[in-house]
């Protein structure tokens, strides 16, 4: 049923607390998500608008069986890039910078000694940060792992779109009380990502993601990432 677009929603503070309870979960239970759940967000998430309502995005939902199978091979990769580096696949896109400058890399460093911090992982511990980055492959234990693609006709501006599903598919996650971690790790290890799931020759992996229901007792859970206030990023014209 169509909603009427001048009709005030009944309950913003739902959406507000969803949006805010957001965050990128880190230890999962083992609980299973049943598939029609699974369904339901994704119908929600592909209400997310597009550029002329293309809608590019392409998902693949592992559990069970596949799910581990993809875990095995990936943190065996893992392990493989780290005894011989040159062994690590180039990405489809730049994620990330060439470059890293002010305030960005200020940012990333902050995030990165800070969840660090909390699991007791000091500098120069490599084995136990090489251990919590391998989590990434794990899905934090999550129980269903997503992996976005899109053609690779597409051009960029269907990866503003995919960010708008994506975010769309979490808030709606949170209302349904799961969690997840949107993840572009996995982008390292495309080579191994898209055969296993099937993907076309033409499929661009974007990243994957973490779903499932947050362990509530996990010390990595407290961490919570800092914003930039409003008034730091907002330029007003009158």
């Amino acid at each position: 049923m169509s909603q009427n677009p001048a009709m005030p929603l009944i309950d913003a503070a739902s959406v507000d607390s969803a949006i805010n309870s957001r965050m990128s979960t880190r230890a999962f239970l083992p609980d299973a998500v049943p598939r029609a759940t699974i369904e339901h967000l994704l119908r929600l998430a592909s209400r997310a608008p597009s550029g002329t309502n293309t809608q590019p995005w392409k998902v693949y939902v592992l559990q069970g069986a596949s799910r581990d199978s993809l875990v095995e091979k990936v943190c065996a990769a893992h392990d493989a890039v780290c005894a011989d580096p040159s062994l690590a696949e180039q990405e489809a896109y730049d994620y990330y910078p060439e470059k890293w400058v002010s305030p960005y890399i200020d940012r990333r460093r902050e995030n990165g000694w800070s969840l660090y911090g909390l699991l007791g992982i000091t500098k120069g511990d490599k084995d136990k940060m090489y251990a919590q980055h391998q989590r990434n492959f794990r899905l934090f234990d999550a129980p269903v792992g997503l992996m976005f693609t899109v053609d690779r006709v597409m051009g960029r501006g269907s990866l503003v779109d995919y960010g708008m599903f994506m975010q769309t598919l979490m808030i709606a996650a949170r209302g349904h009380g799961l969690h997840t971690c949107p993840q572009a790790a996995w982008n390292n290890f495309a080579g191994i990502v898209l055969p296993h799931i099937g993907a076309g020759d033409d499929e661009m992996l974007v990243c994957g993601m973490s779903l499932g229901y947050a362990d509530p007792n996990h010390l990595v859970n407290g961490f919570h990432t800092p914003r930039e206030s409003v008034e730091s990023f907002t330029h007003w014209l009158e």
